[in-house]
Order: C-alpha cells, then sequence, then structure tokens
C-alpha cells in the first residue's frame, strides 16, 4: 500500500462539510501529507450572479468586472479555513484552490491531476429520496475516483476528537 502524502479535501464551504475537511487536516498533521482544500463554484451559480449583474451593469457606466471572477470566492475559503481550522492551520501544508467548473467532475480532474493519494469528504445525510432525485456527488466520486474516498460523517470528527483528546 502507497504512503498517503496528498489529500484532496473538497468543500462547499458549509457547515457539513466542516467535518471532512477537520478530518482531513488533523489526518494530514498525524502523518505529515499535504492537504488540498477544493471549493469548486459551481457554472449555475455564476450563471444566476450574471443575470442578478445585468441590470447593474446596464444601468452604472462606472462598474467594473471583478478581476477574478472566483476572487470572492478564493476570499471565502480563506476565512472559511481562519475561521473553523485556525488551530490546525500552523501545523499543516495547506493549498487552497478555488475553481470554475461541475462539482463532481472537476474534484475528479484535481484529483488525477495532481495524483491525488485520498479524497476525505464529508457526507450530508441526504434522505432516500433527495439521493434518488439529484444524485449524490459523493457516489459519482466513489465510482469513479482514481484513489481511494474516506467518507466522514457528522460524528466521525467528534469521535475523533474524543480520541486525540484521550490519548
Amino acid at each position: 500500500m502507497k504512503p498517503i502524502r496528498k489529500i484532496l479535501a473538497p468543500t462547499d464551504l458549509s457547515q457539513f462539510s466542516e467535518t471532512g475537511v477537520r478530518y482531513a487536516l488533523n489526518l494530514a498533521k498525524d502523518i505529515g501529507a499535504e492537504v488540498t482544500v477544493y471549493h469548486v463554484v459551481n457554472c449555475d451559480e455564476l450563471i444566476q450572479y450574471g443575470e442578478k449583474m445585468k441590470d447593474k451593469i446596464a444601468s452604472d457606466r462606472a462598474f467594473r468586472l471583478p478581476e477574478s471572477f472566483l476572487e470572492k470566492d478564493q476570499l471565502a475559503l480563506r476565512q472559511y479555513l481562519k475561521d473553523h481550522f485556525a488551530d490546525l492551520i500552523p501545523s499543516v501544508n495547506i493549498c487552497e484552490k478555488v475553481e470554475l467548473g461541475r462539482t463532481e467532475e472537476s474534484i475528479l480532474e484535481e484529483a488525477k491531476k495532481h495524483t491525488t493519494d485520498l479524497i476525505v469528504i464529508s457526507t450530508h445525510g441526504r434522505t432516500a429520496l433527495a439521493h434518488i432525485v439529484k444524485g449524490s456527488v459523493t457516489e459519482k466520486l466513489i465510482r469513479n475516483a482514481p484513489c481511494p474516498v474516506l467518507l466522514i460523517g457528522p460524528e466521525s470528527v467528534e469521535t475523533m476528537a474524543d480520541e486525540l483528546s484521550a490519548a
């Protein structure tokens, strides 16, 4: 079994994804791995943003588009890490990455492109009906990932924290 050197921790910047990111950072700290905390800005969200901005652009000749459409999301990811993982940031080699795309396709491509050894992702625990209707990013990752995928439920980090404090 090859050692884990590169961990990919996808996040949607939600409370649900905190557990997966925290688990990935703690694991990386323990084994000396690098973590890429990866946020995908869904193309559909950008289209909605563009629709909202049409009126503003039309009414304000001085309006400037942001230098990077993803700048807001890059700042949001940086703040997310500071707000929730300040305790781990100094002790883990973290790469922050934000890209535009379709979530599961982008995560798979990122894992392949950078020869990721492990993907650590939170499960949201959706109902069976929502799972059938929307599908599951996690399920698609499990079926198509070029490396192992570790699923983290909300209780996993609490259990891990208890184990670490007892050690």
